[in-house]
C-alpha cells in the first residue's frame, strides 16, 4: 500500500467514525458546530499566561472524547502533519520574552516559557475540538447545518466539494503512483524530471474524474441544497444544550477554577 492509499484510507475512517452511533453522533449538527465554535474562542481568549484555566478547558474535549467513543490518541495521531506545525509556533516566545514571571522555588520561569506552553495548549485544545466535529459529524449534515445557519451556498458548497473531491485526487494519485513504480520498479519515489507531466497529468485525470462526479450528481437532482441530509433534529432541546454550554464555558472563562480547586486542596 502506498502513501496515497493510505491517505485514502484515513479519509474512509474519517467518514466511518463520523457515521457512529454514540449521544455525540445523535447531536444536531448545528449544536455541535456552534458549541465547537463557542469553545474555540474561549479557549483562545484566556490570557497568555493563564495556564490554569487554559488546562480546565482541556477536560472538556476529553470528556467529549469518551462520550463519543474516539481515543485521544486517534486524533493525535490524524493530525501528526498539523500538530507539529502547531506546536511549533510559540518555540521563539522564551527568546523573546525573557522577562521572569513566576518562581517556582527558586527557579524563576520568564513569561516567554509560559506563553509559549500558552500557544501550544490553545493551538492542540482547538485541533482536538475540530477533530471532534468532523469525527462525529458527517460533512453532508455538517454542510446543511451550516445552511440553516444562513451560511453562503457558494461557501458550503465549496467546503461539501472540497472534502469530497480530496478523495478523489488521492484516489487518482495512488493510481498514477502504483502504474509509475510497474514501469520503474526498483526506483524510490518518483524521478524529478518527471514530477512535471506526473502533476500534469494528475491534474488532468482529476479534473475529468471530477467533472464526471458533478455531471453525476446533478443528474441526481443536486441542486445545491441538502434535503437529504437533514436537521431536523435541532429543537428546543438541543437550543437549551447549546445555551447550557455556552453558559458553561462562560462560567470557565470569568472564574478561576484552577484556583478554587487549588485552595480547598491546600484547605
Amino acid at each position: 500500500m502506498n502513501k496515497a492509499d493510505k491517505a485514502l484510507s484515513e479519509l474512509g475512517d474519517m467518514d466511518q467514525m463520523a457515521s457512529g452511533d454514540s449521544p455525540l453522533h445523535r447531536l444536531s449538527p448545528i449544536t455541535k458546530f456552534l458549541v465547537t465554535v463557542a469553545y474555540i474562542v474561549t479557549v483562545v481568549s484566556f490570557d497568555k499566561y493563564d495556564l490554569g484555566g487554559i488546562t480546565v478547558m482541556l477536560l472538556w474535549p476529553v470528556l467529549l472524547y469518551q462520550i463519543a467513543g474516539i481515543s485521544v490518541f486517534t486524533c493525535f495521531y490524524k493530525l501528526r502533519i498539523v500538530l507539529p506545525l502547531v506546536l511549533a509556533v510559540g518555540l521563539f516566545n522564551p527568546i523573546l520574552d525573557r522577562a521572569p514571571v513566576i518562581y517556582i522555588g527558586t527557579v524563576a520561569i520568564s513569561g516567554g516559557v509560559l506563553s509559549m506552553i500558552s500557544l501550544m495548549l490553545k493551538g492542540t485544545q482547538c485541533l482536538m475540538a475540530s477533530f471532534l466535529l468532523m469525527a462525529t459529524t458527517p460533512v453532508d449534515s455538517l454542510c446543511a447545518g451550516l445552511r440553516k445557519l444562513r451560511f453562503p451556498q457558494l461557501i458550503v458548497t465549496l467546503l461539501l466539494l472540497t472534502y469530497r473531491y480530496a478523495g478523489v485526487l488521492t484516489g487518482e494519485l495512488s493510481v498514477m503512483t502504483d502504474a509509475y513504480h510497474l514501469r520503474a520498479p526498483r526506483q524510490k519515489g518518483i524521478d524529478i524530471s518527471a514530477w512535471g507531466s506526473f502533476l500534469g497529468q494528475l491534474l488532468l485525470r482529476s479534473m475529468d474524474r471530477a467533472q464526471s462526479l458533478y455531471e453525476s450528481m446533478l443528474l441526481r437532482g443536486y441542486d445545491g441544497s441538502f434535503h437529504y441530509a437533514g436537521t431536523d433534529s435541532f429543537g428546543i432541546s438541543q437550543l437549551l444544550l447549546t445555551a447550557g454550554c455556552i453558559a458553561l464555558f462562560i462560567i470557565l472563562r470569568t472564574t478561576d477554577i484552577a484556583g478554587l480547586i487549588g485552595g480547598i486542596v491546600m484547605r
